[in-house]
């Protein structure tokens, strides 16, 4: 084994996906080639990340066409959804409008993976975002997360799952005080 895959082996498991509880690393990403967006704009509601390896790959195409058809279900939980992905602005200009897509897609493209690399998603040995998904609670913390095989669209069940789950937490908390 090359001390080259000996290095990046160490970094991926030195850094591993974040888990529920944890604190959502803010970031400022771009969301068109002149326009940038931050975690921090939507606290006061909840966010789901999914980050994807890139633009135009089958998986990803499937991945991202779900999310679009599904999106008015997450919206009816006040939520964001953003995907995630180390292409850059143009790529991901031209892929949603190929696409229709009806949600933001956000470039961690320069320093590359740095905000997927936070997350612990990076996959240093492709140079690109592990397949993962992160609800976060309108405060800023990890309510759910998960990390998908490549090769496998992880759907969107979990993600609907962790917003019932969230939503029925807050109401528990307002029925409490």
């Amino acid at each position: 084994m090359s001390t080259t895959t000996k290095t990046c082996q160490a970094k991926s498991n030195a850094h591993p996906a974040l888990n529920p509880g944890a604190e959502a690393p803010d970031f400022t990403l771009r969301r068109t080639p002149d326009r940038w967006v931050s975690l921090s704009e939507f606290r006061g509601r909840p966010v789901v990340l999914a980050f994807y390896p890139a633009d135009w790959s089958p998986v990803c195409g499937d991945q991202m066409a779900l999310y679009n058809e599904t999106l008015d279900e997450f919206q009816a939980f006040q939520a964001e959804l953003f995907g995630i992905s180390v292409d850059g602005a143009w790529c991901h200009a031209a892929y949603a409008k190929q696409n229709k897509l009806r949600f933001p897609l956000l470039a961690d493209f320069e320093p590359k993976g740095a905000v997927a690399y936070t997350y612990g998603v990076y996959d240093e040995n492709e140079g690109t975002c592990k397949r993962a998904l992160f609800v976060i609670d309108p405060y800023g913390i990890i309510h759910w997360s998960y990390v998908s095989p490549i090769g496998v669209n992880p759907g969107a069940n979990g993600i609907l799952s962790a917003l019932e789950d969230l939503k029925a937490k807050s109401e528990t908390t307002v029925a409490t005080k």
